[in-house]
């Protein structure tokens, strides 16, 4: 078994092991560490009554609760309430600094060149406000109690998400790797989600370009603008 404290330091410093690919294989998740044991009040401007192991947010500034153990759903009822943007910002800056990182630098790399820091930051609180959240329990070993909860939880909240990532360690002469699996996402909650996201609004040119560019990069974005540009011209 991989020790609790082992395995939040490993979160913090691999966040892929949260399986990014696997929880969204068309437009794989990113993890920008906000903070570790991260102070949530129950009322505004409260004291912190919990702590929650690690705060991240995606590269669609979706605030993403990890819990290793504990309270899941409260705090994320908590947390869409009485979490201010500005002390999420403020703890990136200030767990970029334990490390001796720019904050700056940081979130250039995790956004690409040309993005909008801003508006980031803004969609975050957009998110946060909405309850448009990641909740995301992580154990070597997931039991198959807590598998159907969060599979259960999953088909029924929407626009959250809860899923579990059972992360399992394995060993080899001279060898160890550690392998994450994702649990929760059954076929209707995915149908569910994805219906939620196509009847948000009508697709145009410009939406599908500007989609297939967040969800494959700009340069396959380009190489379909000229397909399409070839077809009228052919038309």
């Amino acid at each position: 078994m991989i020790p609790e404290d082992l395995l939040q330091e490993l979160l913090a410093q691999y966040p892929n092991l949260l399986a990014g690919d696997q929880i969204d294989s068309v437009n794989p998740r990113r993890w920008l560490l906000i903070s570790r044991e991260l102070g949530l009040p129950s009322e505004r401007s409260g004291a912190r009554r919990w702590l929650v192991d690690h705060l991240f947010l995606d590269q669609d500034a979706i605030p993403t609760i990890i819990e290793v153990i504990g309270q899941m759903l409260e705090y994320a009822a908590n947390a869409v309430m009485y979490w201010p943007i500005e002390e999420i910002r403020a703890r990136f800056t200030a767990t970029c600094e334990e490390r001796q990182q720019s904050p700056d630098m940081v979130l250039e790399e995790f956004l690409g060149l040309g993005s909008e820091p801003e508006q980031f930051w803004q969609q975050a609180k957009t998110n946060l406000q909405a309850g448009k959240i990641h909740m995301i329990f992580v154990a070597d070993e997931i039991p198959s109690e807590l598998r159907r909860i969060v599979e259960f939880l999953n088909e029924q909240m929407d626009p959250a998400e809860v899923l579990a990532v059972e992360i399992k360690q394995y060993v080899g002469p001279g060898l160890k790797t550690l392998v994450p699996r994702v649990i929760g996402q059954t076929a209707e909650a995915q149908q569910k989600k994805s219906s939620s996201v196509l009847d948000s609004g009508q697709w145009d040119e410009e939406s599908f370009f500007q989609d297939l560019e967040d969800r494959r990069g700009a340069q396959e974005a380009e190489v379909g603008r000229q397909i399409l540009s070839w077809a009228r011209e052919k038309s």
